[in-house]
């Protein structure tokens, strides 16, 4: 198997993490249009309140996907083919184990659906049937799915992606056609649900094709120390995911108790130009995680702080222009895509945009935190994240409905992982004051307000046809905010090593295509 270098495999995984999700946007969307006009709005919130149950239900894993990444960083690089392959026979063991978990704690929850939906909902099919062939398609996922980890562990994340992308296009496809001749939810869930079998085999047999050794049942189990080191880990990764959990995946369901199945449906449009977003540079991020893992395995202190600081400033940029458009664009998307009847008043995208914002720029921090194994800090003072937010979504929830339960979010993590995760990586990971992050943070986000606040300007002034608004509005939350962050960081370091690295990497393809040109 041919080896690269980690700047190689880096571009490789955003490349065709972008593309891909490009092409892969288009048609979901597409694909959701469809299913707004061909079916009830019920079942958008049907959509919606099962995937926030099963989410809460991942629990199980218990952190382990994250605990063996970075545990296989080393062997990888040491290319110890003895190690990686007990570290994944320990991981199937163990998904295997929390697969059956899953199926037994999701039947057990059926009874209580009644009890969380407090309208029926008007649809044609049985909830609980729904229910099932959800539960279905997360318990067979574990069975599976757990051997992309390797793939990603070692740079090689667009493999995993890519095949993805092959997958979903094509299931989304025959989901609109579906929809388009039936009108039919059942089937459009189990063409989903094949989809996602097809995947997660297929990943599972290039993975063996790659690395066959895995496959070897004989190999050396883990010591005990590694074992125990390994479940201090995950032990560390289950808080911090039940504070995720608790934070990112219960919106859907206070929603639906307060406010009812139809509002979790508008609501669901606004936040699914978020999670599009989200995604976007979320895989951005996720195809340097491995190159990242590497670089602070072979950097001191001072090349991982330089490098920090470079993705930091990405991170802002990219989250802040998309906070932007996002918080004046999305009410016109959802009018065009969706009608009139789907918008709801500014002030819930704008505090969309917001936590979109808030817990995007926390992904430098992630990404350093997970590669330099600093597991175990946390992982008490962020189960307090999951539980403020319950708290304030109750009170909040029921004076403000879908508005409060969003600013519940954001006040949670406001008083926990805004401040805690950051000042983690500076204090343990790069040896620096947390204050130098705090400063910049600062200096971030009045650059960030400013700018929003010409933004909203000018798009206020934008009254023509639906058509016309969206493109002068994407004009205006491109040009401005891109404007002013050249303008603001031309000088600084971080920005002359990302123009640089840009200007190199547009250099090395020009000269491949016209090497192909010539070959031709």
């Amino acid at each position: 198997m041919k080896q690269r270098s980690r700047t190689e495999y880096s571009m490789i995984n955003i490349v065709v993490n972008l593309g891909g999700y490009g092409l892969n946007t288009l048609i979901g969307f597409a694909c959701r249009i469809v299913f707004v006009r061909t079916l009830a709005t019920d079942y958008l919130g049907v959509s919606g309140l099962f995937t926030n149950i099963l989410s809460v239900l991942s629990l199980a894993e218990l952190g382990i996907g994250s605990a063996i990444g970075y545990a296989l960083y080393k062997p990888l690089a040491e290319n110890d083919e003895e190690k990686i392959a007990s570290l994944m026979q320990f991981y199937g063991k163990a998904y295997k184990l929390i697969g059956m978990f899953v199926a037994v704690i999701g039947l057990l929850m059926m009874p209580f659906l009644n009890d969380i939906i407090n309208n029926p909902p008007d649809i044609n099919e049985n909830l609980y049937f729904i229910y099932l062939l959800y539960l279905f398609n997360v318990v067979f996922s574990y069975f599976f799915s757990y051997k992309s980890t390797l793939l990603s562990a070692a740079q090689r994340n667009y493999i995993v992606t890519g095949y993805n992308y092959v997958i979903t296009i094509g299931q989304s496809l025959f989901q609109m056609v579906y929809l388009v001749l039936t009108h039919e939810y059942i089937g459009y869930l189990i063409i989903q649900i094949v989809g996602g079998a097809l995947y997660n085999v297929w990943i599972s047999c290039k993975t063996n094709k790659d690395y066959p050794y895995i496959k070897n049942k004989n190999v050396t189990p883990l010591s005990k120390t590694e074992t125990k080191s390994l479940l201090w880990n995950v032990k560390a990764l289950t808080v911090n995911k039940l504070s995720g959990v608790l934070v990112n995946n219960t919106d859907n369901i206070a929603i639906t108790y307060f406010d009812g199945l139809k509002s979790v449906g508008f609501a669901s449009n606004y936040v699914l130009f978020s999670t599009t977003l989200d995604s976007l540079i979320t895989r951005t991020f996720n195809a340097l995680t491995g190159s990242v893992g590497n670089l602070n395995a072979s950097k001191d202190t001072e090349g991982r702080y330089a490098f920090f600081k470079v993705l930091n400033l990405a991170n802002f940029w990219l989250y802040g222009w998309a906070a932007i458009g996002m918080a004046f664009v999305s009410g016109d998307l959802v009018r065009f895509f969706y009608g009139e009847s789907y918008v709801l008043p500014l002030k819930i995208p704008l505090i969309l945009a917001i936590n979109f914002y808030t817990i995007g720029m926390l992904h430098a921090s992630y990404t350093y935190k997970s590669t330099l194994g600093l597991f175990k800090y946390g992982q008490y003072i962020l189960i307090f994240t999951g539980i403020i937010n319950l708290v304030f979504d109750v009170v909040l929830g029921r004076v403000f409905g879908v508005f409060g339960i969003y600013v519940a979010t954001l006040i949670a993590r406001m008083c926990t992982n805004l401040w805690y995760e950051p000042y983690v990586v500076y204090r343990y990971g790069l040896g620096k004051n947390p204050l130098l992050y705090l400063g910049r943070y600062c200096v971030f986000t009045v650059i960030l307000v400013f700018t929003g606040g010409i933004c909203y300007f000018l798009c206020s002034m934008c009254n023509f046809t639906v058509g016309l608004n969206i493109l002068l509005k994407c004009v205006i939350c491109t040009i401005i905010p891109n404007g002013v962050f050249v303008f603001c960081f031309w000088k600084i370091s971080e920005f002359k090593y990302l123009r640089e690295r840009a200007q190199t990497i547009i250099i090395k393809i020009s000269r491949k295509i016209s090497l192909n040109k010539e070959k031709k």
